[in-house]
């Protein structure tokens, strides 16, 4: 995945002073870390956080006040605070960082800098889904008040040769003693690495300089860069922004889908409203047997799973004259066979007539969570096979966005690892 012409032709990852914990002045670095901002969101999941340790990163990702205003403000002298009495620091050198994570059988590494940013018609950093403008502006706010990148987008991309240019420098690191390790509670090794020789520097910028991104996590991250980038004019700071870039060729990534739990709308009457438009079946639990059925299910054409009411229900084979009916025809066939697509096109919104809004549908990541919160306020579950990256990308380089909330690619690089301040 290369683009021809001068190094500004592609990416621009320039080293920085990077802000980390002292380890000295905090309980862990494992207890100060945190999931990226939106995959905590809940509060129950803040409070666990915060309860960790006093310093944890959620206190800056998401303060706990009554307005939007007064959380930015919170989040802002929290920070200060922390950089006064010594809890985060500034490394000495200008770096680039090599970051690993390892459980099990997954492992991972990527460089943690700061991306020269550019617009998507740019064709050098390419987003696959959608924002919605009130995050973006959540997040504008919350980054003008602290003045700071506080956790790095997850970007993928295809390197070359393993021997030469970022990849060597990568590999070749990685064998040195690190800055820091640590053990999260989900399993994860997280171990942080900086490149401060000029020369390492140098073949990194020279290989990413004729390579192109895409956006694996963090599109309304990306999209607060480009905002912030805007008010302040440049040449700044704001013209770059902190990201983790991990080649794809060695260190695919997962991908897992993203479920919806719909608040109000019964699993009988979901079934019910669907039934001769779709193929509708029940399948045998517990759960892991019922997402097998919907990942065999899913390798032949559309297929979800709902549930809710204690029991799983595969919705598949759409009627082709309703999918033609609902199923906008300006963009491209692999775009419109996308199960969520298909979701928010004809479920949602032509059969279910359900909004996307808040209050009607929410967002989670584990099929299990889904499914629980769906048998506990009466409503349904839909759970989604996932998309393959390549589908994914390919679409990204037509400048076509999926719907949101499509993918989850992962792992996600842990928050409060090392921050960018801007000042």
């Amino acid at each position: 995945m290369t683009t021809s012409g001068t190094a500004h032709d592609g990416l621009r990852l320039i080293p920085f002073h990077g802000l980390r914990y002292v380890p000295e002045r905090v309980g862990s670095l494992a207890a100060v870390t945190s999931p990226p901002y939106d995959v905590v969101v809940r509060p129950d999941g803040v409070d666990y956080l915060e309860s960790a340790d006093p310093h944890n990163i959620v206190r800056l990702i998401l303060p706990q006040a009554d307005t939007p205003d007064a959380r930015n403000e919170q989040a802002s002298r929290t920070l200060q605070d922390w950089l006064t009495k010594g809890v985060l620091s500034a490394d000495p050198e200008p770096a680039l960082y090599v970051y690993e994570q390892r459980k099990g059988r997954v492992l991972q590494r990527g460089l943690i800098g700061a991306l020269a940013l550019s617009k998507a018609d740019a064709g050098i950093v390419l987003p696959h889904e959608d924002v919605m403008p009130h995050v973006v502006t959540d997040r504008a706010g919350l980054m003008r008040a602290t003045s700071a990148n506080l956790e790095p987008l997850l970007l993928t991309y295809r390197g070359g040769d393993a021997a030469s240019g970022a990849a060597e420098v990568v590999e070749r690191t990685a064998r040195e003693q690190p800055l820091l390790a640590t053990t999260t509670e989900d399993g994860f090794q997280h171990r942080l690495w900086a490149v401060t020789d000029p020369a390492d520097q140098a073949a990194v910028a020279a290989d990413l300089g004729h390579r192109q991104a895409l956006i694996a996590d963090g599109h309304h991250r990306w999209a607060t860069y480009l905002r912030l980038q805007e008010e302040h004019g440049s040449p700044t700071a704001w013209d770059f922004g902190l990201v983790l870039l991990v080649d794809t060729v060695r260190y695919p990534l997962q991908v897992r889908a993203i479920h919806r739990m719909l608040r109000r709308l019964p699993v009988a009457d979901a079934l019910a409203t669907v039934r001769g438009g779709f193929r509708v079946r029940p399948v045998d639990g517990p759960l892991p047997l019922a997402l097998e059925a919907l990942s065999d299910a899913a390798e032949r054409g559309n297929a979800f799973l709902l549930a809710g009411d204690g029991t799983f229900h595969l919705v598949t084979d759409p009627d082709q004259e309703l999918l033609e009916r609902t199923v906008r025809r300006d963009r491209p066939e692999a775009w419109r066979r996308l199960d969520a697509t298909v979701l928010h096109a004809t479920l949602l919104d032509a059969l279910w007539q359900i909004p996307d809004t808040p209050d009607q549908i929410t967002y989670i990541h584990d099929a299990a969570a889904t499914v629980a919160m769906a048998e506990r306020h009466g409503g349904t579950a839909v759970l989604l096979h996932p998309v393959r990256e390549e589908v994914v990308r390919e679409l990204a380089r037509q400048g076509v966005t999926m719907p949101r909330k499509s993918t989850s690619f992962g792992p996600k690089p842990a928050t409060g690892l090392v921050l960018r301040s801007l000042d």
